[in-house]
C-alpha cells in the first residue's frame, strides 16, 4: 500500500538520507554514523528495500510492504494463502482415496494452483506474478463451469475442448493485454453463470448435511466480500486504526473454507447422481467431507 503522497516522500527521505551520509563519512562522526544507519533500515522497512524492485502491478493493497522482509511484500496477504492449500490438500486426498472422478482431483489442484499464484503476486507485486494469480482464478471458474454443467451436456467432447481453448486464448491474452476492470468483469461474469445450476443443484438435494454445505458456501462468500470490499475502498480510514484488520488476507482465508464447501457439496452432488450413497462425515468431528459405497462393480 503506497499513496502518491508517500512515494513522493519516501524519495525524498532517501535523497535526504543520501546527503547525510556524504556528509557524515567526511566528518567521520560514529555515533551519527550510527543514527543514520539505524534510520536507513527504518526506512528499509518501510517499504523502500525490495528484492523484486518496483511495484509493477495493477492493485495494491491495504498492508504495508516488506515490513517483516526484503523477499515479501505484503505478508499477511502472502502467507493467508496458506489454509487454501491445506484444505485443497485435503480435498485431494479424499478424492483420490475414495477413487472420485478424476474432474474432482483437477478441482482440487486448481485451488492449490490459485493460492500458490496469489502468494507469488502478493509476496512480489509485479505484473507478471498478478497473472500467475488472475489466469487461474478464470481457469477454476472454467471447471466449476465444467462440473456443473457436463452431466447434462449431450455432446461430451465439445464442452470440454471449448472451455480448453477458452482457458488457454484467455492466458495468452492476459499475458499481451493488462486488463484491469475488464478482467473483473469477465470473473464476475464466469461466477453469475454457475449460481443457475448451483442453485438447482441445492433445491433437489434432499440431504440436510448437504444443504448446510452450501449454506456454509454462501456464508463464506458473503463475510469474504465484505472484507475484500472493505480493504480496498476505505484503506485510508482503516490505516489510521491502531490495528489493521488486514481485509484482503481474511479474504484469502474465507476463500479458502469457501473453494472447499463448494467443491464437497459438488462431490455430493456428483456422488448421488452416480448411486454412490454419499454421506457428508466430520474429520475429528469439525471438518466436512464426503464418504461414499461404491458398488463391487463400479
Amino acid at each position: 500500500m503506497q499513496t502518491d503522497y508517500e512515494v513522493v516522500r519516501k524519495k525524498l527521505m532517501c535523497f535526504h538520507f543520501k546527503e547525510m551520509g556524504q556528509k557524515l563519512v567526511k566528518r567521520d562522526d560514529i555515533a551519527a554514523t550510527y543514527c543514520l544507519v539505524k534510520n536507513i533500515y527504518i526506512h528499509m522497512a518501510d517499504g523502500i528495500s525490495s528484492f523484486w524492485g518496483p511495484v509493477t502491478s495493477s492493485h495494491e493493497w491495504c498492508e504495508k510492504n516488506y515490513v517483516f522482509s526484503s523477499y515479501v511484500a505484503e505478508f499477511y496477504n502472502t502467507i493467508s494463502n496458506v489454509p487454501c492449500i491445506l484444505l485443497a490438500l485435503i480435498g485431494l486426498l479424499s478424492s483420490l482415496l475414495q477413487r472420485f472422478e478424476k474432474r474432482f482431483c483437477v478441482l482440487h489442484l486448481s485451488n492449490m494452483a490459485l493460492a500458490i499464484g496469489s502468494m507469488m503476486y502478493h509476496a512480489t507485486l509485479v505484473n507478471v506474478q498478478q497473472q500467475s494469480d488472475e489466469t487461474p482464478m478464470v481457469w477454476e471458474m472454467l471447471l466449476y463451469i465444467y462440473i456443473l454443467y457436463s452431466p447434462d451436456w449431450h455432446y461430451r467432447s465439445t464442452m470440454p475442448t471449448f472451455l480448453f481453448l477458452y482457458g488457454v486464448s484467455f492466458a495468452v491474452l492476459h499475458s499481451v493485454i493488462r486488463f484491469d476492470i475488464g478482467f473483473k468483469v469477465h470473473y464476475v461474469m464466469l461466477c453469475l453463470l454457475c449460481i443457475p445450476r448451483v442453485y438447482k443443484y441445492y433445491i433437489y438435494t434432499n440431504d440436510i448435511s448437504a444443504k448446510r454445505l452450501a449454506k456454509f458456501y454462501v456464508a463464506t462468500l458473503f463475510i469474504g466480500s465484505l472484507c475484500w470490499l472493505g480493504d480496498r475502498f476505505f484503506c485510508n480510514w482503516i490505516s489510521n486504526w491502531p490495528v489493521n484488520p488486514q481485509g484482503h488476507a481474511l479474504w484469502h482465508v474465507f476463500m479458502g473454507f469457501n473453494s472447499y464447501f463448494a467443491n464437497t457439496f459438488l462431490m455430493f452432488c456428483r456422488a448421488q447422481q452416480r448411486e454412490w450413497s454419499p454421506e457428508v462425515v466430520y474429520f475429528m468431528g469439525v471438518l466436512p467431507y464426503v464418504k461414499i459405497e461404491k458398488s463391487k462393480t463400479q
